[in-house]
């Protein structure tokens, strides 16, 4: 069995369908599983040339960003060869606290980026609030209290809320330009079922406006 976590789609068809890459090693009794959050068209090209070399692939994109994996926390949305979930599970339960199966391969893919979409729309929403609550003359700490004590408390609001009243941005657990390519292809998929996305649109619109700033 190989593993794999890239950053992008560009970045997992370089190291499958590259030079020396995946498919190299491939054929009948091996097996692949990537854990790269990409866009369904790459996931469904990458799920189609291991298997017609007869190799058997699950997609796990994960949910959570440094510290869950270095604790084994994260949340794992697998899809693909149920077979292959079944006898790569031990690797897959140490690597998380939960992991569900989807379906077909795709399913995990469309997913993780709703869910990548809803998380991009909240840290914004929250980052604003904080900052009209700074510029209104609210105190920091008493927003957030008040804020995890309300309807709209979760992990993502405490972790972020914190951070930004504490000002800690240097060491951040998801890259800006993570972030924003999980909008992009969530918006993109939009695209193809033409389903409107106006939030998650401009929040989108925003995160490339702070890239082109030179945040990263």
């Amino acid at each position: 069995m190989t593993f794999s976590c890239v950053s992008d789609p560009s970045a997992l068809k370089d190291l499958v369908f590259g030079n020396c890459g995946v498919l190299q090693g491939i054929g009948p009794g091996k097996a692949y599983i990537d854990m790269s959050t990409v866009d369904v068209e790459t996931i469904t090209d990458v799920h189609e040339a291991v298997t017609t070399r007869g190799g058997r692939f699950l997609e796990a994109p994960v949910i959570g960003s440094r510290q869950p994996a270095m604790n084994g926390q994260l949340l794992i949305l697998a899809a693909g060869d149920r077979t292959l979930f079944d006898d790569c599970y031990s690797c897959l339960e140490a690597m998380g606290r939960q992991t569900f199966f989807l379906g077909e391969v795709g399913s995990a893919t469309k997913m993780k980026l709703v869910i990548s979409m809803l998380m991009g729309t909240v840290l914004a929403g929250l980052a604003e609030s904080m900052a009209l609550a700074e510029h209104i003359g609210l105190d920091q700490e008493e927003v957030l209290k008040i804020l995890t004590l309300s309807p709209v408390s979760c992990p993502l609001v405490r972790t972020k809320g914190n951070a930004m009243m504490q000002a800690q941005f240097s060491n951040p657990h998801c890259r800006l330009h993570l972030c924003q390519k999980d909008l992009r292809l969530a918006v993109n998929m939009s695209d193809t079922v033409e389903q409107p996305l106006h939030v998650a649109s401009a929040v989108n619109e925003l995160f490339k406006n702070v890239k082109s700033k030179g945040f990263v």
